[in-house]
């Protein structure tokens, strides 16, 4: 369901190539969600304009139909809608340009949870009060966690029927899976997907808009989830993200319960402190224990108050390094991230249910006079670490979750304290002098 960028009042979210949700999401941000050359609704072409069919892509509809047939749609379907897709070739553009630095963690977080996604957020709330109910009841996800996915997801479903932002989505996986050879796979799939939402009667190509990857709706459903975890909570007959937030609010309950393994009543974790001699070697967001063995340990809330819940297994992630707030990550934290393999986002969403819920900002201000390593520095980095053994998943100049933790193991490997993990220009000197 969906990509990186934020646009001012909410976000859509980033992805992971590897999972059925947020595959190819990544692109869906402020450079990706330019205007399409057909009209977004109807997603027929301008009247000024002539479409420009590739060449093979009539003969690849033909070769492809055998597939829809087997897989149950109907050829009537098939022809209607496949005879009448534009390719969006728009899909195979890339943006080449890379940022000199990476955009910090706590300017992600804090633009995502801004005054107008709070206040917007405690009015959904309210005017929901009757669905929360129900999807608490029957789901027992939280309506505050709920709520602020829906807000980075689509601005509380301003953006999912923009016309300005979304592209006929049966034009761009069209387009995906005739052209683009590295996952063509995944894409004839969600095509596939995406036809039988359609041969169902779900809904109608003029419809189904979304990123140019596939996500649709309130929560940016990809095909897929649309077909296997959503759920006709509105008692209409069909499964829909759009119109009315029942259905996809609902759903995404269910897929955060089924595939996060959401847990009724814990929650998402909490923002910690430290004892002095507290050995952070074991905060890498990896290493898993219950908050009774962290507590003795020496670790505390950050705001004083005890843990609820001595029993839960947590993880400890220091997201800014040692100087940063630090965080006891618990289960529900996953579950938000299994909508989108990123901590950045998870964090994000984590937070601003916390702030649409009352409770106010972090007690441990981040690290914002720290230097940031350039994309050049931090691809130098992750080539000394990746010399050295420590795999950091590639030079591509992101110190993601994979490069912080071979950064944190080179760290404990030559005894610099605090190991933490933080790619910070120090450390990079340090990598210079062997």
């Amino acid at each position: 369901m969906t990509r990186a960028t934020s646009l001012n009042r909410g976000l859509l979210a980033l992805p992971d190539p590897a999972t059925t949700r947020r595959a190819f999401l990544v692109g869906l941000g402020a450079t990706g969600l330019g205007a399409c050359a057909s009209n977004p609704v109807s997603g027929t072409l301008r009247a000024a304009e002539t479409p420009e069919i590739p060449d093979g892509f009539r003969e690849w509809i033909v070769a492809f139909r055998p597939r829809a047939l087997g897989r149950g749609i109907s050829a009537a379907t098939y022809d209607r809608v496949m005879n009448s897709v534009v390719p969006e070739t728009s899909v195979f553009k890339s943006d080449k340009s890379q940022p000199e630095t990476i955009e910090p963690i706590w300017r992600y977080v804090d633009r995502r949870t801004n005054e107008y996604n709070v206040a917007t957020g405690r009015k959904r709330i309210q005017e929901y009060a009757a669905l929360w109910d129900r999807i608490e009841a029957r789901y027992g996800v939280d309506r505050h966690l709920l709520c602020a996915l829906w807000g980075l997801e689509s601005s509380f479903g301003d953006l999912a029927v923009s016309t300005k932002y979304m592209k006929p989505v049966m034009n761009c996986l069209a387009a995906l899976a005739w052209g683009e050879p590295r996952r063509r796979t995944y894409w004839e799939a969600e095509l596939l997907n995406g036809l039988v939402i359609i041969d169902r009667g779900w809904a109608e190509p003029s419809g189904m808009i979304g990123s140019w990857a596939g996500a649709m709706g309130h929560t940016q459903w990809m095909p897929e989830v649309w077909l296997n975890m959503g759920v006709d909570f509105d008692g209409d007959g069909k499964i829909n993200p759009f119109g009315k937030p029942d259905d996809a609010l609902a759903g995404t309950a269910r897929y955060m319960v089924e595939r996060g393994k959401y847990r009724r009543g814990e929650a998402w974790g909490y923002e910690v402190s430290f004892d002095p001699g507290f050995d952070l070697g074991d905060a890498d967001g990896k290493t898993r224990h219950t908050i009774a063995h962290w507590t003795a340990r020496g670790m505390r809330r950050a705001d004083g108050q005890p843990f609820p819940r001595s029993g839960d297994i947590a993880r400890i992630w220091l997201p800014a390094g040692a100087k940063g707030p630090a965080f006891a990550l618990l289960q529900n934290f996953y579950a938000v991230r299994s909508y989108n393999p990123s901590n950045k986002y998870a964090l994000a969403i984590c937070h601003l249910s916390d702030k649409i819920r009352g409770n106010g900002t972090f007690i441990h201000p981040w690290p914002t006079q720290e230097r940031l390593l350039t994309l050049a520095e931090t691809q130098e980095m992750q080539e000394k670490l990746t010399a050295m053994g420590f795999d950091t998943g590639g030079a591509d100049g992101r110190a993601g979750e994979k490069t912080q933790s071979a950064l944190q193991a080179w760290q404990k490997s030559v005894g610099m304290q605090p190991a933490d993990g933080y790619p910070s220009d120090k450390v990079l000197e340090r990598l210079r002098g062997g």
